[in-house]
């Protein structure tokens, strides 16, 4: 009785780890496509309902000083696109460094 080497049995193993490989990546991308086709012919002929677009919270007033943050980000963006419009704004200048300054500037106002 003979047994196999170690070395002779590797290129089988190569391959099918290879091949265990191959489908553990495939088999992601092959589920949505069979998941999509199905739902869709398993889909009734119905329209959706509007059930779940009924029992949605409605929406939270904001706070007073989310309104003030907004008012402010509306004036610094017309000061932004004015000055920007006119070439007077700093070598080097974006939004957010602008935002900053003049934020702090209409925070120090009220």
């Amino acid at each position: 009785m003979t047994s196999k080497s170690k070395t002779t049995d590797y290129p089988r193993r190569a391959i099918g780890m290879a091949m265990l490989a191959a489908a553990l990546i495939a088999a992601p991308w092959a589920l949505p496509l069979t998941t999509k086709a199905s739902a869709q012919s398993a889909a009734p002929a119905t329209a959706p309902t509007t059930d779940s677009t009924a029992k949605a919270k409605p929406k939270k007033p904001p706070s007073p000083g989310q309104v003030a943050m907004r008012e402010r980000q509306k004036k610094c963006a017309a000061e932004w696109k004015q000055a920007k419009a006119d070439g007077k704004l700093e070598k080097g200048m974006k939004w957010p460094k602008f935002w900053s300054a003049c934020n702090k500037r209409l925070k120090g106002a009220s």
